[in-house]
Parts: C-alpha cells; sequence; structure tokens
C-alpha cells in the first residue's frame, strides 16, 4: 500500500517514507526513513514557511500546486501548531513537547506525521494535514522566541539546502507596522517574519502575501501601497488541491481564499464580531513583497528580533501593539468553557438548520452575502459537537464553495 505521497509522485516502485517501514528507491527531493533519530534524509527543492500557522499551512500546499506543481515532489512546510479554541481549547502554539510521535528532522526542527498527536486529550489539525496533504509538515515551536525560530530555518536550510523559500502569509497582517487600529494576531507573524530576516539564509527568502484583506484584519485599501508585484493568481485548480481539506479545517482566511478562487464574490461575515470581508477579483492573487521592507516597516518584528522565549515576546508584543492575541485567547478560552458549560445539549437538525435560516435573513438585511461557519458557531453560541454537525450538514451541499464558507442566500427564509 502506497501513501499519499508516493501517490503523488506517481513512483510506484517506491514507498515513502511517512511510515516507519517505508524504504525509498532513490528519488530526488523525497524522503526515507533511516532511525530513530534521522527519520528523512534526501533533498528538498522547496521549503514554505507558513507565516501564521493554521491556515497558512494549507494555503502553502495550494501555492506549491500554483508555482512548483511541475517538481513532482513534496514541499517541506514549516508551520506553527497555533489552532483555533474551538479545535484545540489551550491558548497558544504548541511545542514539540507538547507531541507525542514527531520525527526528527534536524537536531533543532521535528516533522509532524499523520500519526502524531497532542499528549493531551485536544485536537491538533497538523497531523491530519499531514496524513491527507501529500507534503512533509514541520513544527515551528516559538517558545525559544525569534531567536530560535531562526536557528530552526537555519537547521532546515543548511540540511536540506532547498533551492526556493517562500514565507506566506494569507491576508497580509505580516506587513502591519504595529499600529493599525484592526490588527488583531500580529504575533505569530512577526516572529516569522523576524526569524527569516535574521536567518543566514534571508536574502533568499521571497515573502509572498496571498489574498490581501482576507483575514479580517488589515484592509486590502491598506496593503496595496504595500504589495509588491503579482506572482500568481490562484485558480479553481489550485483551490481544488486543498478541498477535502476545507471540509473539515477551521481557518476562514484559507476558505476564503480558496472561494476566492473558485469564483466568489460578496461580502463575508467572519470571525465573533461579524466583520464584513470583501471577496473580490483581488482575492486570489499572489504579491511578492520585499522581505527586508517589510521587516524595517514592522516595528513589532524589529522589537522581536533578539527574543529568546515566547513570553518575552508577548510582552513586547503588548507593547507595541496594545494587547497579544494569546491574551485574547486566554479570555476566549474562559467564555468558551462556559458556553460548553451551559449550550452543550444536543440540538436537533430542524432546530439547527432554523437557527442557521434566521441568522442568514438577519446577515442578508446588514449586506451581507456570505459567511463562515466560525460566524455561525460564534453569533449562535453552538457547542462544538454543534459546531461539528453544522459543517457536515453544510459540506451536503455542492455550492463549489469550502463547506466553512456559505452563500446566505441558500440559507435564508
Amino acid at each position: 500500500m502506497y501513501c499519499a505521497i508516493c501517490k503523488y509522485l506517481g513512483n510506484a516502485s517506491a514507498i515513502c517514507g511517512t511510515q516507519p517501514s517505508c524504504q525509498l528507491a532513490n528519488t530526488t527531493g523525497h524522503y526515507r526513513y533511516e532511525g530513530p533519530h534521522r527519520p528523512y534524509a534526501g533533498p528538498v527543492k522547496r521549503l514554505i514557511v507558513a507565516a501564521g500557522g493554521g491556515g497558512d499551512a494549507v494555503a502553502a500546499a495550494m501555492l506549491h500546486a500554483a508555482l512548483y506543481r511541475d517538481d513532482r515532489s513534496p514541499a517541506l512546510i514549516l508551520t506553527y501548531s497555533w489552532d483555533r479554541l474551538l479545535i484545540d481549547p489551550a491558548p497558544g502554539p504548541r511545542s514539540s513537547a507538547d507531541f507525542v510521535g514527531l520525527r526528527e528532522l534536524t537536531p533543532h526542527v521535528r516533522a509532524v506525521p499523520g500519526t502524531a498527536a497532542l499528549k493531551s486529550s485536544h485536537a491538533a489539525t497538523l497531523p491530519r494535514l499531514a496524513a491527507e496533504l501529500p507534503h512533509t509538515f514541520a513544527l515551528i515551536d516559538p517558545y525559544a522566541g525569534a531567536t530560535g525560530v531562526t536557528t530552526q530555518i537555519d537547521a532546515l536550510t543548511r540540511h536540506f539546502a532547498p533551492e526556493s523559500i517562500d514565507l506566506l502569509d494569507v491576508g497580509g497582517d505580516i506587513l502591519a507596522h504595529g499600529d493599525e487600529p484592526t490588527l488583531r494576531s500580529p504575533l505569530a507573524d512577526a516572529l516569522t517574519l523576524a526569524a527569516c530576516a535574521r536567518a543566514e539564509s534571508g536574502r533568499r527568502v521571497r515573502l509572498l502575501v496571498a489574498g490581501p484583506g482576507l483575514d479580517g484584519e488589515l484592509p486590502a485599501d491598506t496593503l496595496r501601497t504595500r504589495l509588491g508585484a503579482r506572482v500568481a493568481t490562484f485558480t479553481p485548480a489550485d483551490a481544488a488541491e486543498v478541498a477535502p481539506v476545507l471540509r473539515w479545517h477551521p481557518s476562514e482566511a484559507t476558505a476564503l481564499l480558496a472561494a476566492t478562487a473558485a469564483g466568489a464574490r460578496g461580502l463575508c461575515e467572519v470571525r465573533d464580531a461579524g466583520l464584513l470581508v470583501p471577496m473580490t477579483a483581488e482575492g486570489p492573487i499572489v504579491h511578492e513583497v520585499d522581505l527586508s521592507s517589510a521587516f524595517a516597516a514592522n516595528r513589532l518584528a524589529q522589537a522581536l528580533a533578539d527574543t529568546t522565549s515566547l513570553t518575552e515576546a508577548e510582552e513586547h508584543c503588548r507593547h507595541v501593539c496594545g494587547t497579544s492575541e494569546i491574551d485574547d485567547e486566554r479570555a476566549k478560552a474562559r467564555r468558551r468553557s462556559v458556553r460548553e458549560r451551559e449550550g452543550g445539549k444536543f440540538i436537533p437538525d430542524v432546530e439547527l438548520t432554523a437557527r442557521v435560516s434566521e441568522f442568514a435573513s438577519r446577515a442578508l438585511a446588514r449586506g451581507a452575502t456570505h459567511a463562515t461557519v466560525r460566524r455561525l458557531t460564534e453569533a449562535l453560541r453552538l457547542s462544538e459537537g454543534a459546531r461539528q454537525r453544522l459543517v457536515e450538514l453544510l459540506a451536503e451541499e455542492d455550492s463549489g464553495l469550502p463547506p466553512s464558507v456559505r452563500a446566505l442566500g441558500m440559507w435564508a427564509k
């Protein structure tokens, strides 16, 4: 039985190293299992750093399809394990110490195979991504601050000598200066920006921004003067690469990226606050930005450059931006705990669809055309069980969009 990577490569003579029993013939750009201390070997052509983790890691697979499809070899995607609270209720990113089943890429970097799991009973999206997508996912461990992330990037580039290194952000908040009033989650992106700017290979890193404004933070109008040349425009075929993943993955920004690539246009309500995010022809575009200029303009990234712990990085984030997204997650986790206790009762499908229908009618009256599942979950105060059932119901519709992005007209009374 061949794994997803071997099927992706079309190599019927070899099995890749995603299982301990796998052995691989000499296939350039691929991996083989060599023992407990060095499970992967072989060159890597494409290293993609997912700036904010989460949906950026999914978008990295879209980027690989758009730019490097002819490689016929998987990418190495370096990303945080930093999930929405509705997936992992523990605030903040996860470290390598939080997992069991990780594999060593270098002494400083661990890969997350499909068989890995958190030590707690909570969930993480990275193992499932590794199981379902034909790429290798490596874990950014930010608990040694930006200097630690730089060490991880340097270790990977020395060991694998990739032909290209891309730093990818969906939405564009990596281009923040730090004082924008709509900025909500600057820490993760600023850490990776600082780390890449300080890395030995920093001059080779290409900063890419996909879907300007789709994360609901910096508006596209604000970002236009900060963006560089167009590198690619995602197509429906690129979105199809991650369509199965977006049936369950909670990322709003990447779901909107795939939706705009599939042709969706309008105004989408997102997050708990119901922010209206425009879905326009700009949505599926990928822009290149000069890394050094972005770093010089980002006051938080500059403040983080020499940090040696996540706690220190958080302190700088509070000083520069007024808050840290981990503080926000801590507050939301407390509220969510109360919600789970009070609202965990079973909701019949008829009642659930009636609630969604009523919400859709009100949202249409507000001028929205679409809404994300996260927005519905927050607005309707759904428990995790009800959210999962809603995703299942939405997935039954063949709208051509990710199930986590819905056209409200289909649900309104």
